[in-house]
């Protein structure tokens, strides 16, 4: 019987430092370790060489994996994800907690978001518009002092989206559908309040017809954006409103 050392030359020879080392050693080393390998010690301690270099999780652990990830992407506020990149990394608003409400605001943004091919038959203009009009709200700002200043942290900031669209035509009383998976997917952390969408924005004509864009006439949409973030402080009074701030008395 040979001993375990043959596993270390046998090791090195895949090397590329001791390719040649190695070659001359497995000539010498390939039938005594045949012999090795059919005996029982032997078998038993190959076995136990690739199961101390493959380590493998149980099945329960590998359940409660599988668990977590799916009741994470089930508390999400978006089926989506902005990017692979934010998927990888576990990024993506999650819904508010039950009665949830936005008490203390702490960060008001406005943006607009324009699609120029606005009409294709299907409405998705307003939803291009409202993702624009969205990200124009929050991409240019740095907001640092909500780690602090919010209970929880980011992760735990309530998220109020309203959504001013225009009607779906002149003599109509709705504003145009608007796929709201797409705009939730647009935050990357915090809580996404249920989104509110009032009749508002415009469109205007652009005086051309891209029929490769699917365009069926030259309209276009805007849409304006307000996301404000906060959080809940708990505290509930009569008032269903957030804490509004006189100037005149807070000097």
């Amino acid at each position: 019987k040979h001993p375990p050392i043959y596993f270390l030359f046998l090791l090195l020879s895949t090397h590329t430092v001791n390719l040649q080392l190695g070659i001359i050693m497995t000539s010498f080393m390939v039938p005594p370790l045949s012999r090795y390998f059919s005996s029982a010690c032997g078998r038993s301690q190959l076995l136990a060489s690739f199961s101390s270099l493959c380590p493998q999780s149980s099945s329960s652990d590998h359940k409660r994996k599988l668990s977590s990830q799916s009741q994470s992407n089930c508390n999400l506020a978006s089926t989506q994800s902005w990017s692979d990149e934010w998927k990888s990394l576990g990024l993506g608003a999650r819904l508010p907690k039950p009665g949830s409400r936005l008490t203390n605001l702490m960060f008001v943004q406005m943006g607009f978001g324009v699609d120029q091919h606005g009409n294709d038959g299907n409405n998705a203009g307003a939803t291009k518009a409202s993702v624009r009009a969205v990200r124009n709200a929050i991409e240019f700002n740095s907001i640092p002092g909500i780690i602090e200043s919010v209970p929880g942290g980011r992760s735990e900031m309530l998220i109020s989206v309203k959504l001013g669209i225009p009607l779906k035509r002149e003599d109509s009383t709705e504003p145009m559908e608007v796929d709201l998976n797409e705009v939730a997917k647009v935050f990357p952390y915090g809580r996404l309040m249920p989104i509110e969408i009032v009749v508002g924005g415009l469109t205007f004509n652009t005086g051309r017809i891209v029929r490769e864009l699917g365009d069926v006439d030259d309209l276009a949409v805007c849409v304006a954006a307000c996301v404000s973030i906060g959080y809940d402080s708990g505290k509930r009074g009569d008032e269903d409103v957030h804490i509004m701030h006189d100037t005149k008395h807070h000097r």
